[in-house]
């Protein structure tokens, strides 16, 4: 069975964006450690999971970086173009994404029936409500939690319910972000 990773930015206190979305918190320019990291977890991969909210900018912001070719990132981009995608949701009805489909039937099915398939790892990258759905119905086999040094006191957090988790690793990089990535426990 495939396994279904998490990689999401989170503040100290486990907040994913403020009360408006706002995601001016994070730490950027990534340093060329926290870069490698993010290629390691997403090599195995073959499909990437999004909610809607987040597919309508993540889509074509890849597409963008990975159409110049003066991007330092153009590699990073490559790969999140070339790589299919589910976007998960219930009021579009058609794609207009190059290699994306659209599911809208229940969210377990679904991601249940993705896991079954023949091919490598899945990795869901999420607005809060589908990352939240995810984790509640047990979906997610990894969590790469990238734990910026920022604390909001108020906004969107992912985990709305108890949610006990294996510790995996802990990493650190240069630029201040730590890793902390569980499995389910």
């Amino acid at each position: 069975m495939r396994k279904l990773k998490l990689q999401v930015q989170i503040t100290i206190d486990g907040y994913i964006a403020g009360l408006n979305g706002e995601m001016d918190w994070m730490t950027f320019p990534w340093t060329d450690d926290i870069g490698e990291y993010v290629k390691s977890i997403t090599a195995p991969v073959d499909t990437i999971l999004l909610g809607r909210k987040l597919a309508q900018g993540f889509i074509p912001h890849w597409a963008g970086v990975a159409a110049d070719a003066s991007n330092p990132e153009v590699e990073a981009g490559k790969k999140f173009t070339n790589t299919p995608k589910v976007v998960f949701t219930k009021t579009l009805k058609a794609v207009e994404w190059p290699n994306t489909e659209l599911a809208g039937r229940d969210l377990v099915e679904e991601v249940n029936a993705l896991k079954s398939m023949e091919g490598e790892d899945l990795i869901a990258y999420g607005g809060g409500e589908f990352v939240s759905n995810l984790i509640s119905e047990s979906l997610i086999d990894e969590y790469h939690l990238f734990v910026n040094p920022a604390a909001l006191g108020t906004g969107m957090k992912i985990f709305e319910q108890r949610t006990q988790l294996k510790h995996v690793k802990t990493q650190s990089f240069d630029c201040g972000i730590v890793v902390l990535v569980y499995e389910k426990a």
